[in-house]
């Protein structure tokens, strides 16, 4: 195990540098001066040399008269020591800009992960045990609508519904209070946090719900599963125990290699319920050209794909012992 994770990783290393060398590549093409933004267009400064000077020793301090090659080895050397650069539209650290919307983020997707995962397979499974049953139509018809309502849909009937009608949901935001870690800021965040882990949770568990569905009925109608039927075993045992493992595998691609996405999709939700995360600090820093911060941002997202890849290659060895990472 520790060998072949060893090999992966290594083998990481090249397709790293050329994600890095295209991110870097693509962020220098963005239309925008961050000197300029930096500067606040030039606001309080009324002299054009006064503004000039300001603008040459800010633009030599950022790095940026440097040439590209030298920008991007400059970036990579920093990043390597945790030094993600200077945000220029937040005045500080990048890393500081993101230590808390991250935390936010992850929160947010892990528990949404969780939750889709678990109300698939318990439904999927259900669904494909009583195939064409009034409960498998139910919810073959309730996952295509889950499927077909965009994010922003499924954000707006949630405020229409909870927080307008009903109020007993705040719209959007986050708590007043301070982040120490606490129950108490924690029993604060859960009615901020209903609405955006609802609209994520339905997103991912709509589409699961049939690939689960789908593997559970492939798996039933396989020689071994009527074997074990015919040799008396309980229902529960057949489909738990023989069942359920085999049809995990397809499964397990499916969350693994959803990670990515639901962090991407998490941006768009972010951004509708004002919830302080790293969707919403993207946003902003490729609204203001905060270059740094967008380097950042891309490259958590190219990371957490490669990731993911790693992931689902041992989820199924789990899954599966047949698999094994030699």
């Amino acid at each position: 195990m520790f060998k072949y994770l060893f090999r992966r990783l290594m083998s990481l290393i090249p397709v790293v540098i050329i994600i890095s060398i295209m991110l870097f590549s693509f962020v220098k093409m963005m239309p925008g001066d961050p000197v300029h933004v930096m500067l606040g267009g030039g606001a309080g400064i009324e002299d054009p040399k006064q503004y000039q000077k300001a603008y040459d020793a800010l633009y030599e301090e950022l790095g940026l008269d440097k040439s590209l090659p030298e920008q991007y080895v400059r970036w990579v050397a920093n990043t390597a020591k945790g030094n993600l650069g200077y945000s220029t539209s937040n005045n500080k650290p990048v890393k500081d800009v993101i230590a808390r919307p991250l935390k936010n983020t992850v929160v947010l997707n892990v528990i949404s992960i969780i939750l889709s995962f678990v109300i698939s397979i318990i439904v999927g499974i259900k669904s494909a045990v009583k195939q064409g049953s009034m409960y498998d139509k139910s919810w073959q018809v309730a996952s295509i609508v889950g499927i077909s309502m965009p994010t922003l849909l499924i954000s707006v009937l949630l405020i229409y519904v909870f927080s307008i009608k009903l109020k007993i949901l705040p719209i959007g935001g986050m708590p007043s209070m301070l982040d120490d870690g606490s129950i108490a800021y924690y029993k604060a965040l859960f009615p901020y946090m209903v609405l955006p882990l609802i609209t994520l949770t339905i997103g991912s568990f709509a589409g699961m719900i049939r690939y689960v569905r789908n593997a559970m009925l492939e798996v039933l109608s396989s020689d071994y599963i009527r074997t074990a039927r015919a040799k008396g075993l309980d229902e529960k045992v057949v489909i738990y125990s023989h069942a359920f493992r085999n049809a995990l595998i397809p499964v397990v691609t499916i969350v693994a290699g959803s990670l990515p996405g639901i962090f991407g999709g998490a941006a768009i939700t972010e951004q509708i319920f004002a919830w302080n995360g790293i969707g919403k600090v993207l946003i902003d820093a490729v609204n203001s050209i905060d270059l740094n911060l967008v380097l950042a941002m891309n490259m958590f997202y190219a990371v957490l794909s490669l990731v993911s890849n790693i992931l689902m290659d041992i989820s199924y060895a789990l899954v599966d012992p047949r698999v094994k990472l030699d």
